[in-house]
C-alpha cells in the first residue's frame, strides 16, 4: 500500500492491516481504506487528494490546540500547553495550568473543550448466580402473544434466591408495522420497547370503564407457534389509542430528548419508517419544517414511552433485594433508518455498514447493517449522545452487558458498494468509551459485563479485569483449541460471567442432540460438508462428556439422559470461580433450537421462538428448580469463604 495513504489512514484511526481469528496478519485492500476513509469525510480517491488531506491532518496536530474531549483518569495529572479557566461539573470555576485532584464527571475546559474524569476501575461485582432471559419468549396468561414487563415481574418475584436476570435488549423498535423481530437492530438504543408494556398494568386501565376495559380486551392475539410482534404492536396500539383520552397530560418540555423521538415516532406514522425516503424537508431533526412539525401523536408517542418506564422500574423494584438486579443488554449499533439514526445523524458516519471481519463460523465476514458512531465527531462534541444513551438505560439498569464490547476499541466498517470481507477496522479512544462507561456505571451503582468472544485481542480482555467489567465465559468457547479439549472449571476467569451458551450459540439440548448441524445442513449454513460438521459434533460432544465425567458430575457408565447431562453441565458451572453465573431458560426447559441462528434471516424464526412451558410452568419445573438449588448453594459457598477470610 502507497506508504502515504497508510499514513493518511494512521491518522484518522482506519486499519491498513489487522490479525484476523487465526492470529495471522491480514492486509486491507487499498479501496477499502480508500472507501473507509470516505465515510469519514476524507477524500483519498486521488494522490493529489491524499497528499492534501495528509497534509491537513498534520497542520491539524500542529496548531497545539486543545482536542474537544479530554479523558483523565481518577489520579492522573496533565499539564496543560496555557493557563485555561476550568467550570467544574458543580459549576464553580478556576484557572489552571495543571489537570490533577479532580472530581469524577463531567466539566470544561475554556470554551470548547470537554473535560471528563472517570474512575481507574469499577467496585468489584458481588458474587452471585442468576437467569438469562429472553424476555420475549415467556408467556402467561396476562401476556399478548409474547413476554412482557409483568410477566419480567413476576419472574423476578419467584426466581428463588437469584442474584440477578440478564434480559436480551429492550431498545425501542420504529412503532409502524411491520415490526422487526431483531432485538439487536434497534431503532433507538436511548428508548425501550413498547411491545413489552403490559396494558393491563397502566393506571389508565385501571381507571377505565367496564366497556373500555372490555374492548381491550377483546384485542388479545391468539399466541401460536412463532411470536408475531406485528400483530402484538397492532393488538397493543389499538389498546393504547383507546386508553389515550384517560392519560394525564403529557409535558413534552420537560425531556426534550424524549419529545424528539416521539416526534419521530409520529412522522414515522405518517411518512413511513425509513427517514431516508421521508420528504428531503424532513430528514434532519434540527431543519425548520420538522420544528415547525405539530401532531397530537408526540404526545401520544412520549406517553407510551412513559408506561413502559413505569413498568421497568416496577420490575427493578421487584428486583431490589438481589445482590445484583436486572442487567440490560446494549446492542452494537442501530438501525441507520431508525429514529438515532435520524436524531444523531451528525454523529453517526452516514452509509457505512458495522460488521466483522471473516472467521472459522462466517467465512465470508458479517455485514450487520448497522449504523456507526464517527470517533473524530464523538471527540468533537464531547461524546455527549454516547454520554445521553448510557444515562437513559442506566435509569432502568442494575447492570449492563455490552455486546461485542470489543466495538469499544474497534468496530469493523464495511464501505457502500462492497462485500463484509472487504471493511477494515476503524479504531476509537477506549480510554474515552471504557472510562465514560465506568463513570456511568457508578453512578447508577450498576455491574458491567462485556461480550468478548471471537477474535478479542489481549489488551481488551486484560484492561477489562483492570476496570473490574466481567468478560463472557462461555462453555462452548472455553477449550484449549490446539487440542479441542474443554479446560476444567478451575481455569475458569475470575472475573467473567459464565454461561453454558448465548442467544447465538446452540442450547445445551439442541447440542446433546446435534440440532445445529442438522438445522444449518437444511438451511445450507455449514461451513464444510455434512459429514465434516457430524464428525466435528461428536468429537466436540465426546470431550463435553469426557469433561463432566473428569469432573465427577457424571458416573462413567451415564446412559447420557440429557436431563442428567444439563444438571451436570450447570454443576460444573457452578464450581467455576467466575463472579456471576447464569442459566438460560432454554437450556433447563431442554429446548433444543437455538433462539438466533446468525446468517439467516427469513430461511430460521429467529427472536420468534417462545419457550414451550408457560411462566407458571416454568417456575415450577423441576429442572428449573434444581439448577436454581445448584446454583443457590454456590452463594452460600462463598458465604462460607468470605466468614472464614477467603480473599475475594
Amino acid at each position: 500500500m502507497d506508504a502515504k495513504l497508510e499514513a493518511l489512514a494512521a491518522a484518522h484511526g482506519v486499519a491498513t492491516w489487522y490479525e484476523n481469528f487465526q492470529r495471522r496478519r491480514t492486509e486491507v485492500a487499498p479501496e477499502s481504506v480508500i472507501g473507509v476513509l470516505g465515510l469519514l469525510g476524507v477524500d483519498a480517491g486521488t494522490p493529489a487528494a491524499i497528499e492534501a488531506a495528509l497534509a491537513e491532518a498534520r497542520g491539524r496536530d500542529d496548531e497545539g490546540r486543545l482536542p474537544g474531549t479530554i479523558v483523565l483518569r481518577a489520579g492522573q495529572r496533565r499539564e496543560l500547553p496555557a493557563p485555561t479557566e476550568l467550570t467544574l461539573e458543580d459549576g464553580s470555576r478556576r484557572t489552571v495550568e495543571i489537570l490533577e485532584d479532580l472530581p469524577l464527571g463531567w466539566h470544561r475546559l475554556g470554551e470548547s473543550t470537554t473535560l471528563v474524569v472517570v474512575p481507574e476501575r469499577l467496585p468489584k461485582p458481588p458474587e452471585t448466580w442468576g437467569w438469562m432471559l429472553q424476555l420475549y419468549s415467556l408467556h402467561s396468561a396476562g401476556s399478548w402473544g409474547m413476554g412482557d414487563l409483568g410477566d419480567l415481574r413476576s419472574f423476578v418475584e419467584q426466581s428463588g434466591d437469584a442474584g440477578l436476570v440478564l434480559l436480551n435488549p429492550l431498545h425501542a423498535v420504529t412503532p409502524v408495522s411491520p415490526v422487526p423481530a431483531s432485538p439487536y437492530s434497534p431503532s433507538s438504543r436511548r428508548f425501550a420497547n413498547p411491545l413489552y408494556l403490559r396494558i393491563a398494568d397502566t393506571a389508565e386501565y385501571g381507571r377505565a370503564d367496564d366497556s373500555v376495559r372490555a374492548a381491550i380486551d377483546a384485542l388479545k392475539p391468539e399466541s401460536g407457534e412463532l411470536i408475531d410482534y406485528t400483530a402484538v404492536w397492532d393488538a397493543k396500539l389499538a389498546a393504547l389509542e383507546l386508553l389515550w383520552p384517560l392519560a394525564e397530560p403529557v409535558d413534552l418540555e420537560a425531556d426534550p430528548g424524549l419529545a424528539d423521538f416521539a416526534r419521530f415516532c409520529a412522522l414515522a406514522e405518517e411518512h413511513g419508517p425509513n427517514w431516508q425516503r421521508w420528504p428531503a424537508e424532513l430528514r434532519h431533526p434540527h431543519s425548520p419544517a420538522v420544528r415547525a412539525y405539530r401532531s397530537e401523536r408526540i404526545a401520544f408517542h412520549a406517553w407510551v414511552q412513559q408506561l413502559v418506564e413505569r413498568q421497568l422500574d416496577a420490575a427493578r423494584e421487584a428486583a431490589a433485594g438481589m445482590p445484583v438486579g436486572i442487567v440490560h443488554d446494549l446492542a452494537v449499533g442501530i438501525d441507520p433508518t431508525g429514529a438515532d439514526g435520524w436524531l444523531l445523524q451528525d454523529v453517526l458516519a452516514p452509509g457505512v455498514r458495522a460488521g466483522a471481519p471473516p472467521d472459522a463460523f462466517n467465512q465470508l465476514g458479517q455485514d450487520w447493517g448497522l449504523a456507526a458512531w464517527r470517533p473524530d465527531t464523538l471527540i468533537e462534541t464531547g461524546y455527549a449522545a454516547y454520554r445521553d444513551m448510557l444515562r437513559r438505560i442506566f435509569r432502568h439498569a442494575d447492570g449492563l452487558r455490552v455486546d461485542h464490547v470489543a466495538g469499544l476499541w474497534r468496530l469493523w466498517w464495511v464501505p457502500p458498494g462492497m462485500g463484509p470481507a472487504e471493511g477494515t477496522y476503524v479504531h476509537y479512544d477506549p480510554e474515552a468509551m471504557l472510562g465514560i462507561l465506568a463513570l456511568e456505571a457508578e453512578r447508577a451503582g450498576a455491574v458491567v459485563i462485556g461480550e468478548d468472544l471471537g477474535t478479542v485481542l489481549p489488551e481488551m480482555t486484560e484492561t477489562l479485569e483492570r476496570m473490574n467489567m466481567l468478560g463472557s465465559s462461555v462453555l462452548w468457547f472455553t477449550r484449549d483449541w490446539d487440542t479441542g479439549e474443554f479446560r476444567p472449571a478451575a481455569d475458569y476467569r475470575r472475573n467473567a460471567l459464565a454461561s453454558i451458551s448465548t442467544h447465538d450459540l446452540p442450547t445445551a439440548a439442541g447440542f446433546l442432540a446435534g440440532e445445529q448441524v442438522e438445522v444449518r445442513a437444511e438451511l445450507d449454513q455449514l461451513a464444510g460438508t455434512v459429514e465434516q460438521e457430524w464428525a466435528t459434533w461428536k468429537a466436540d460432544k465426546a470431550a463435553l462428556l469426557e469433561l463432566l465425567r473428569q469432573e465427577g458430575l457424571l458416573p462413567a457408565d451415564s446412559a447420557e439422559q440429557p436431563a442428567e447431562v444439563v444438571l451436570a453441565m450447570h454443576e460444573f458451572l457452578a464450581r467455576t470461580p467466575c463472579r456471576l453465573v447464569t442459566a438460560s431458560l432454554y437450556d433447563v426447559l431442554l429446548e433444543r433450537r437455538q433462539p438466533n441462528l446468525p446468517g439467516t434471516f427469513d430461511e430460521y424464526p429467529n427472536w420468534r421462538i417462545p419457550l414451550r412451558a408457560s411462566l407458571p410452568e416454568v417456575v415450577t419445573d423441576p429442572i428449573f428448580r434444581r439448577v436454581a438449588e445448584i446454583l443457590g448453594k454456590r452463594n452460600t459457598e462463598t458465604v462460607k469463604r468470605r466468614v472464614k477470610g477467603t480473599p475475594r
